[in-house]
């Protein structure tokens, strides 16, 4: 390869010091989604409370984090993207001190509630301003840095939070996030460039902000419930998701009225790679989030494991996926996404697939190779996915592709999760608890994984492919 073909390979250093300092002010939303998971228990006998009740915490946080999305669209139309990030960063740290000191459950809930609200904004501008930042021909390789938190949230948040809850107490859980935000900001200060407001004439629209933040509680608090009662067949999901899908409606009549005038146009998904992309996202999100649910639990029930020492067994997985990262990211810019996702998807079902066939009896050591070919494939999926969605939209419409995004990723990791709870439950429903029937459940969750993996080949064919990538 010539020196100059190399040097176009290297981004400039402003757009590099830029997508770091928008990763760091991701990485605290990131941690803390997963990390108070650990942190249930304590939390039930600290407020004395009950776990349908602290469930709200977690739920409502994922609920007020659908709500911010939209939001957080008509926000960057309208003013600076740089102001409103580090705002909702700094906004997220303070946040943070309140539920630390919550002097309640219900004080608990509500400041959650809050920090749901500011994860929402952050995590929505994060992308959108990277795309602004990086500009297409360096979109891969900007993505493979700044979705780093996204990796380090899931793999490294219940490791941390269970130390954290094991020496100390869960309200560092939250403290903690002062430290990032104290370290973050003075270094997004200085390298994130200002953002001019990417449509200041676009009026909000309130209408279409309230149906669609609707559209998504109602669906995923609907889809919560199917997890809950491990199937999607009881009342309260056939209730929410029937508004949900009335809601759906609503919004599509509304946005043909307003002729695409809306907070989400539907004319973006006339976009054939940016249709492709969300619909890989959509069925991304099942088959990854989903095992992210019953992988820990397989760990904890069939090996014994305490929750610690499972969240340490997925680590082989997150370290795949960062191995894998900055090659990918280059792959993007140079062939396009397409072969990257078909030949990542491979991979992935070759380190599915084995799972499928695990047992109580199986190595550890097999298990954290498998785990580990699983990683370095999954991170091939979701960052081409994720890149090609914004390809060939025009800046203007770049806040509304930020804002379809984020619903549809909410939406698919929320079903991917009922989804895989409600498989291991069906398949050992009515069976005596035995490890060799608590296997078939399992089996079967991780089966439908595989499966959706392999239907994303389909919405890959329709993504970008660089044919003059010499």
């Amino acid at each position: 390869m010539s020196n100059d073909k190399i040097k176009e390979l290297r981004l400039p250093k402003e757009i590099l010091a830029a997508a770091w300092a928008i990763a760091l002010g991701a990485i605290a939303p990131m941690l803390d989604s997963t990390m108070v998971n650990i942190a249930v228990d304590t939390l039930i006998k600290d407020f004395n409370t009950t776990l349908n009740i602290v469930q709200w915490s977690i739920t409502g946080y994922v609920l007020a984090l659908a709500i911010a999305v939209p939001v957080s669209g008509w926000l960057m139309n309208q003013f600076n993207g740089k102001k409103i990030f580090v705002g909702a960063v700094i906004a997220f740290g303070v946040i943070s001190v309140f539920i630390g000191i919550s002097w309640s459950i219900f004080s608990f809930i509500f400041f959650r509630l809050l920090q749901g609200f500011s994860a929402g904004i952050i995590t929505t501008l994060m992308m959108t301003l990277l795309v602004k930042t990086a500009g297409q021909e360096n979109l891969g390789r900007v993505m493979a840095i700044v979705s780093t938190p996204m990796i380090f949230g899931p793999i490294f948040g219940p490791v941390i939070g269970g130390f954290i809850v094991q020496g100390a107490s869960w309200h560092w859980i939250f403290f903690i996030n002062v430290f990032i935000v104290l370290i973050a900001v003075p270094l997004m200060l200085k390298y994130i460039p200002d953002f001019e407001p990417f449509n200041k004439d676009s009026k909000l629209d309130v209408f279409g902000i309230i149906i669609l933040s609707l559209t998504s509680v109602a669906l995923i608090f609907g889809i919560t419930k199917a997890a809950d009662h491990a199937s999607f067949h009881n009342d309260q999901t056939i209730l929410w998701a029937g508004v949900g899908f009335v809601f759906v409606i609503i919004y599509l009549v509304y946005n043909r009225i307003r002729k695409n005038q809306t907070v989400l146009p539907m004319s973006l998904f006339r976009h054939k790679t940016f249709l492709a992309s969300t619909i890989g996202l959509f069925l991304a999100n099942i088959a990854i989030m989903g095992p992210m649910l019953i992988l820990p639990l397989f760990f904890i029930n069939i090996h014994d494991f305490t929750p610690i020492q499972a969240s340490l067994a997925l680590i082989p997985q997150g370290i795949g996926m960062l191995v894998t990262r900055p090659l990918i990211g280059k792959l993007i810019d140079g062939i396009g996404a397409k072969y990257v996702v078909m030949f990542s998807l491979v991979i992935s079902l070759i380190g599915s697939t084995p799972l499928i066939f695990i047992t109580d009896k199986t190595s550890m050591i097999w298990i954290s190779i498998v785990l580990f070919i699983r990683g370095t494939g999954v991170g091939g999926i979701m960052l081409p996915l994720m890149s090609d969605a914004y390809t060939g939209i025009d800046d203007k419409q770049l806040p509304q592709a930020g804002v379809g995004i984020n619903i549809i990723e909410n939406l698919g990791s929320s079903f991917g999760t009922a989804i895989i709870a409600t498989v291991v439950a069906t398949a050992i429903h009515g069976l005596q608890s035995t490890i060799a029937n608590d296997l078939k459940g399992y089996h079967a969750g991780f089966l439908v994984s595989a499966v959706v993996l392999a239907v994303i080949f389909i919405p890959s064919l329709f993504l970008t492919h660089k044919k003059n990538a010499s």
